[in-house]
């Protein structure tokens, strides 16, 4: 996944903008801008960044969105976006992408310091609320009603938008992790069509995995990433585990952390059968290994790179035998930001409405893999038949009731990347699982720490 280089603080944020230490202060005194209140929104001294309108467009009303999306996904959404634009005759909604996540919140942030901003942003999970509480944000409860309300949306990812009372983010561009295999390297092994369910059963198949030979080598039986905390979340649920617990207390290095990543580290360093790829994604499609962790949103472009070469299979993500399987919610929703004009914020809203549609959201799940977030695209027809034609999105579609917030831990990017680091110790050095664990652990705990009061104070039920 795609992450942003940011702590989540409102300090950074603010710090970045040049307003120091003293507006963070004040920032705390209370909740950024009214909740439900559209006309709260409005701030002066914000006016729209740069944009070119389409030739046939002019006069109406200017809508910009700065997409985290490159080729295949950012091509559909310009297809959503052109049919919004067709709908009506009053907003033109114009969509720029400036790469991933990361470049995101690089650029949104210096549009914050220079006062020039888009009126759209997507930020992944929990992430947004850095930038919330620097004050960028407006609340959308304003524009609900009987037909676009938060009930509209898989219940898993609605909190996830709400911090003190108010929603900043709609759902949008929302995935979890999958278990990816090649089916057919497992058909040719003998093994069961449908992959592994639980990390015994991949010890199982690994041995026999393993009498392929790819470029003279035995084929491994999963590949690991440099970047795999968001997977890492699954795994440790799936030990009995967690990174952290609701009291904001590291738990990472305890017993079940322990016993996942040593699980991990036996299976790449003593017996063979992993290891820590530069990309493994792109060991899988080529074919190199027979395993790996991906995510929903890759399922559309994955199935694509691999036609005729092997058939891809995916599974629930793993859990250890006896446990269950559990995957931390992923992935990225729309949020509004707060300018000088009330009239792009109505005309954003509009658009939000229209991509909430269940055909169109059914069409963005079908185009790049995302969930089909709306309830009611999950029943549309090009849905049954795209599940009807591909099973492995009806898998993705099922392991949604396994969905949950991750830990505290893994909504900050610092120590997102303290965990992605532990693990990459233990694939790619033989690092003791214990020793690379308890090196994270003080680190994260100082982050838990140091944001206890900010998140206490969005008052998130997700877990309740």
């Amino acid at each position: 996944m795609s992450r942003t280089p940011f702590d989540l603080s409102r300090r950074n944020v603010l710090a970045a903008m040049g307003l120091g230490a003293g507006a963070a202060g004040l920032a705390a005194c209370g909740a950024p801008s009214g909740a439900g209140d559209a006309d709260s929104a409005v701030r002066e001294g914000f006016s729209q960044a740069d944009l070119s309108i389409p030739e046939g467009f002019e006069g109406r009303t200017p809508i910009l969105f700065w997409a985290p999306w490159t080729g295949s996904n950012f091509e559909v959404l310009t297809k959503l976006f052109a049919e919004f634009n067709e709908s009506q005759d009053e907003i033109v909604a114009i969509a720029e992408s400036v790469g991933g996540y990361a470049d995101l919140n690089q650029k949104f942030t210096a549009a914050l310091q220079a006062r020039t901003v888009p009126d759209i942003v997507c930020f992944p999970e929990m992430q947004w609320l850095q930038f919330y509480f620097s004050d960028a944000l407006a609340p959308l409860d304003g524009y609900f009603d009987d037909e676009w309300s938060l009930d509209v949306y898989l219940d898993n990812y609605v909190s996830e938008g709400k911090a003190a009372g108010g929603t900043y983010v709609v759902p949008f561009a929302r995935s979890t992790p999958l278990f990816y295999y090649n089916k057919t390297r497992y058909l040719e092994a003998g093994l069961p069509e449908e992959g592994p369910a639980t990390w015994e059963d991949l010890a199982e198949f690994a041995p026999e995995l393993a009498k392929i030979k790819v470029d003279g080598r035995p084929m491994s039986a999963i590949a690991f990433g440099s970047d795999d905390a968001w997977h890492g979340q699954a795994d440790i649920w799936g030990f009995g585990g967690a990174n952290s617990t609701e009291d904001f207390t590291v738990a990472i290095n305890e017993a079940a952390g322990v016993e996942w990543l040593e699980w991990q580290r036996k299976f790449v360093h003593d017996d063979g059968y992993g290891y820590l790829a530069q990309a493994a994604g792109t060991d899988f499609e080529a074919g190199l290994t027979a395993g790996m962790r991906g995510s929903t949103a890759g399922l559309t472009g994955i199935t694509a790179n691999t036609e005729g070469l092997f058939e891809v299979g995916v599974a629930y993500m793993l859990a250890k035998e006896g446990e269950q399987s559990q995957v931390p919610t992923g992935g990225s929703g729309l949020s509004l930001v707060r300018t000088e004009s009330q009239e792009r914020q109505d005309a954003c809203a509009e658009l939000f409405r229209f991509l909430a549609d269940p055909e169109r959201s059914a069409a963005w799940h079908i185009g790049t893999g995302y969930v089909p977030i709306v309830k009611a695209s999950a029943e549309t027809q090009s849905v049954k038949d795209l599940v009807a034609e591909n099973p492995n999105f009806g898998v993705a579609l099922s392991q949604l009731e396994n969905a949950r917030t991750a830990d505290y831990t893994n909504w900050f990017q610092g120590a997102v990347t303290e965990i992605s680091t532990a693990q990459t110790k233990v694939y790619g050095d033989n690092t003791p699982a214990q020793e690379a664990l308890d090196a994270a652990a003080t680190a994260l705990q100082e982050t838990l720490d140091d944001n206890r009061e900010d998140i206490e104070s969005i008052e998130f039920e997700g877990w309740k």
